[in-house]
């Protein structure tokens, strides 16, 4: 299993391991340390979070060795007036009777609370090709109808952060 990613998600998760390796990781590992020698280690909380937060950092920097090594790296092309990745759609939603502006994303940049839709998420896929005026049929846990209403072109910049997990 691979995750289609761009140049940019890659260039951003190796900077986030970077520094996760050269800086955050001597910290904790020092704080780790330094709430070792305050004592009895079972009741020491200090020394447990410190623990915690380093165990936290190098699964992080698991993930992001994993991702790399497995992505697809793609190309954001323009798709003309269709909707492509990265571009702002303004639809309808028949079910919700509300207008809602989302953004097609790549997987590693999604943040459903934020109006970032994944490409590989069922309104995503759904809209993903399509032309102002179309009525598109989503199909998540229900079935419905959405009506793509505007499209605003977008690029692949630094302005999305990864998500955490």
């Amino acid at each position: 299993m691979y995750d289609e990613l761009t140049e940019v998600d890659i260039r951003k998760m190796r900077e986030e391991m970077d520094h996760r390796i050269r800086v955050l990781r001597p910290q904790l590992i020092e704080e780790v340390q330094t709430a070792r020698a305050f004592g009895d280690l079972s009741e020491n909380f200090e020394y447990k979070c410190a623990k915690q937060a380093k165990n936290r950092n190098d699964s992080r920097i698991r993930y992001l060795e994993r991702m790399i090594r497995t992505a697809r790296v793609i190309e954001v092309k323009d798709r003309g007036d269709a909707v492509g990745l990265f571009d702002q759609v303004t639809i309808f939603n028949e079910l919700a009777k509300q207008e809602m502006t989302v953004r097609i994303v790549t997987t590693l940049r999604q943040d459903a609370l934020k109006g970032l839709i994944s490409k590989e998420s069922p309104v995503g896929k759904a809209l993903l090709g399509r032309k102002v005026g179309d009525r598109v049929q989503v199909n998540a846990q229900a079935t419905y109808f959405v009506e793509i209403r505007a499209i605003e072109k977008g690029t692949d910049d630094d302005s999305l952060e990864i998500s955490a997990y």
